[in-house]
């Protein structure tokens, strides 16, 4: 057979199938699976508005008011609009302002500490590996899951000078250590802080840890680079946005502090007095002198430098690894 005649008995070649066309769904189908993905955060914003935006609008409303007594306080109140008279005398409030030192004063130095120590256990735990690591992920929840009032309770009783074990075993050394006094009120305070946050934090980071790619790692053994040089240069870098983020809720814990303060001051009201942070001087004039518009002036003004204090430090600190 000529290859002619071969070539035209052999059957034809069969053209490949083309590739199945997906049909694009239509406007309308997008816009109501939009709709309905949209749905879920309808719960989120309700309670946003319910709790968060309201109180808002009542404060800052309320804040704007006086309320007055009439003669020797034997009648009624009249309330009379005095716009930000309120806000000028809480920003020439000397005992606010005095508290507000004091608590950040605190923050610099204990959430500098809290943010160390969690970084160190991160790392230490991530050079044991996934499977040593995981037996510790419940204990280090623990401390974050007691509530806080009952962790505080706790440790004013471990404080305490007569029934606790913490005194007396300073005393075996020597050591007269008074966890309610002047000296000791705020190391009492920012040992239940660190406490209660440096697991929940040591958690953040390690789960920051896990996703940088473990080939990393191997090249920069391979380069000669020690473990304390990895850690240094290509983990905490890796790393910065969760430190950040955990910061930042530390700083906004730290400056609205209230319930230790507060629970201390049942026990040593000599140390710790009703103008001892921002928070509890809000707390006094709003429940025990009864001047809510005050009250609400002052919180409106606590949540400003809170809200300030934490974008300065946001915008300091949030940079991409080079």
């Amino acid at each position: 057979m000529s290859p002619a005649t071969d070539r035209l008995a052999r059957p034809a070649a069969t053209p490949p199938a083309a590739p199945p066309t997906t049909a694009k769904p239509s406007a309308r189908v997008r816009r109501r699976t939009a709709w309905q993905g949209a749905s879920f955060t309808v719960p989120y914003f309700l309670g946003f508005a319910l709790f968060i935006v309201v109180p808002v609008i009542v404060g800052l409303s309320e804040s704007l008011y006086t309320k007055k007594s009439s003669g020797l306080g034997f009648g009624g109140q009249s309330v009379t609009f005095s716009g930000l008279d309120n806000f000028t005398r809480g920003l020439n409030d000397e005992a606010f302002w005095g508290g507000m030192l004091r608590v950040t004063l605190f923050a610099l130095v204990v959430i500098p500490i809290i943010q160390i120590a969690s970084l160190a256990a991160a790392l230490l735990l991530d050079e044991l590996g996934r499977r040593a690591a995981g037996r510790f992920r419940v204990a280090l929840l623990i401390p974050h899951m007691v509530p806080g009032i009952v962790a505080i309770l706790i440790w004013i009783y471990l404080y305490s000078p007569a029934v606790g074990p913490i005194t007396p075993f300073f005393s075996l050394f020597g050591i007269d250590a008074d966890f309610y006094s002047g000296a000791l009120i705020w190391v009492s305070i920012g040992n239940i802080m660190a406490w209660s946050s440096i697991g929940f934090n040591i958690l953040v980071v390690y789960g920051a840890l896990q996703n940088i790619p473990r080939e990393i790692f191997d090249s920069a053994r391979v380069d000669g680079a020690s473990t304390l040089r990895i850690a240094w240069s290509i983990k905490v870098p890796f790393v910065r946005t969760s430190l950040v983020l955990t910061s930042v809720l530390a700083i906004i814990a730290t400056l609205q502090i209230f319930s230790d303060p507060l629970l201390f001051r049942s026990m040593t009201p000599e140390t710790v007095d009703r103008n001892f942070t921002p928070i509890m001087m809000i707390y006094d004039q709003a429940f025990a002198v009864g001047d809510l518009s005050y009250a609400s002036a002052l919180s409106i003004i606590l949540a400003a430098v809170v809200g300030i204090a934490s974008a300065v430090f946001y915008k300091l600190t949030n940079r991409k690894p080079t």
